[in-house]
């Protein structure tokens, strides 16, 4: 065989991977969300199981190219198949304005997360630091993990704001890998957990912001 053609072969077979991995990505997140566990469904409702997939893609990819391509046909992939699944199996109808949206957001916002994750891993200082540190703050301060601090310190809340145990695992375990694990250089680590307790701060106020303007 052609060593040109068993090389394009070598590297389509990640795209696809990404692709058909999106798909049953998809699948699971519709039928966690019609499932009778809510654990489940927080998992594909939440972003933080989502982050962690895109940054793992990203980190993994040979080049910030290759790691934008890998990420947004995950992200496309799983559009497809979670709305697909709803419309053909479960009856929902297809809904094309939502899907026409987040496949721009794939194309777009989640390109760009892989491309930046693969970069920032591989980087020293306190740009990756905050490129890595952010998201993780984020992540951090907008779901169960912040849910479960309130709990803790006004027990009036513990009758209004449900417990997300699983939920909270997943979204340290993806503080964590940002944090943590993903990034090479220590720099890079102690940076990024800098970052992590302004966005952290930040996370509430600005999906407050945005329930106001939308």
């Amino acid at each position: 065989m052609d060593t040109s053609v068993l090389a394009r072969t070598r590297g389509s077979a990640p795209l696809a991977l990404a692709a058909g991995g999106g798909v049953l990505a998809g699948i699971a997140a519709k039928a966690a969300d019609e499932s009778p566990w809510r654990w489940a469904a927080d998992a594909g409702t939440y972003p933080a199981a989502w982050v962690l997939v895109v940054a793992v893609i990203g980190w993994a990819a040979p080049s910030p190219g290759v790691a934008a391509l890998r990420s947004a046909a995950f992200f496309a992939a799983m559009t497809l198949g979670y709305y697909g699944w709803a419309a053909a199996v479960l009856g929902f109808g297809w809904q094309p304005d939502l899907v026409a949206i987040w496949l721009l957001l794939s194309a777009t916002a989640v390109a760009a997360t892989g491309a930046v994750v693969h970069w920032a891993t591989r980087r020293a200082g306190w740009l990756p630091g905050a490129l890595l540190g952010v998201p993780a703050g984020l992540v951090l301060g907008s779901g169960a993990v912040r849910q479960t601090w309130l709990r803790w310190n006004d027990p009036a809340l513990a009758a209004l704001v449900p417990a997300r145990p699983v939920q909270t695992i997943a979204e340290l375990v993806t503080v964590v890998a940002l944090v943590a694990v993903l990034p090479v250089h220590r720099s890079t680590r102690l940076w990024a957990l800098l970052w992590v307790l302004p966005a952290t701060w930040l996370a509430p106020r600005v999906l407050d912001l945005l329930h106001q303007l939308v």
